[in-house]
């Protein structure tokens, strides 16, 4: 509305009424009919479109005035609060405040989110000081502090903390190292070694454990290696339990390194060409002091077994083998 109607034109109590006068009433009073009659219900409103706003005021010289809604919703609304609020498009906000934000779906670029409840939670990168949740699935997670109930990963690198149930199925672990805890079963293939320093071991179907007695339902044997006929012959007990020596030329055996105290050795040894003779060094200990004469003969064996106290070794000889 341009004006109102206007107030100065008055009429003399039981006077007549006149109709320059009633023009001069009436004629400077705007009036849009369409304000007043065939109003439509508008189902969708744009941002260009005028609202008419009556102005918190008791000065009713006042009109309603026009604004349009993106004014409206910009500048003119300072102070309120919307119960229901639905937005379809993106929201850009300066600065948010409250004790709470639920969100479906969220991308959050910066920033810090104190308190995150969330049934799924696709987080690709950053930094979680502490996480407590269900089920997290994430393909490169760095977790400093907390505790992972079931891990599930291709690439996992955790340097402290206690994997209550650790599932792998492929990968390549360089190195484990675990001071306290349990593994229930490890099924792994090793390039390495395994090394117990503390504690104690639990027999297996396949873990052979040094200090519980074993009864094993398959063969197990030593691998036989070949000595070094010569003048004096080696023999490293560590590599060689079980040994075998073809003599090509006389020789004499020298004192066996490593001996342990109650371990058992065998030797086999065998005529080359000739009549080779063997000495033995004064470490070796025959029954009544006296040491066997060896078989001669070209391809004729004896069979010499030992046990030591760990200085010396106690020999018996089954000879002429052939």
């Amino acid at each position: 509305m341009a004006n109102i109607i206007n107030r100065q034109q008055t009429f003399s109590t039981n006077g007549t009424v006149t109709a320059a006068g009633l023009h001069n009433l009436i004629d400077t009073a705007l009036v849009n009919s369409a304000i007043i009659k065939n109003q439509q219900e508008i189902t969708t409103i744009g941002t260009a479109d005028l609202l008419l706003i009556a102005p918190d005021s008791v000065d009713a010289s006042l009109a309603p005035r026009k604004v349009t809604v993106q004014n409206l919703l910009d500048d003119g609304l300072t102070a309120g609060t919307f119960t229901s609020l639905n937005l379809t498009g993106a929201l850009t906000y300066g600065t948010a405040t409250g004790n709470r934000t639920v969100s479906t779906s969220a991308t959050i670029t910066t920033g810090t989110i104190p308190n995150l409840t969330s049934s799924t939670a696709n987080i690709t990168l950053g930094t979680i000081p502490t996480l407590t949740a269900g089920t997290t699935t994430s393909t490169a997670a760095n977790i400093t502090n907390g505790t992972v109930q079931t891990l599930t990963a291709s690439t996992a690198n955790i340097t402290t903390g206690t994997i209550g149930n650790f599932n792998s199925t492929t990968g390549t672990i360089s190195t484990l190292n675990s001071t306290t805890g349990t593994i229930g079963n490890l099924t792994t293939t090793l390039t390495g070694d395994v090394t117990i320093s503390t504690g104690s071991a639990t027999v297996g179907t396949r873990v052979a454990v040094v200090n519980t007695a074993q009864e094993y339902t398959a063969a197990h044997n030593f691998n036989a290696t070949t000595l070094t006929s010569g003048n004096s012959i080696a023999w490293d007990l560590s590599a060689n339990q079980v040994a075998r020596l073809v003599l090509s030329t006389n020789g004499t055996m020298a004192d066996a390194s490593n001996k342990v105290d109650g371990s058992v050795y065998i030797l086999l040894v065998t005529q080359g060409t000739g009549s080779n003779t063997l000495a033995w060094n004064a470490t070796y200990k025959w029954p009544s002091g006296t040491a066997p004469t060896l078989t001669t003969g070209s391809a004729k064996s004896d069979i010499f077994t030992f046990i030591s106290n760990g200085t010396s070794l106690f020999g018996v000889a089954s000879q002429n083998y052939s």
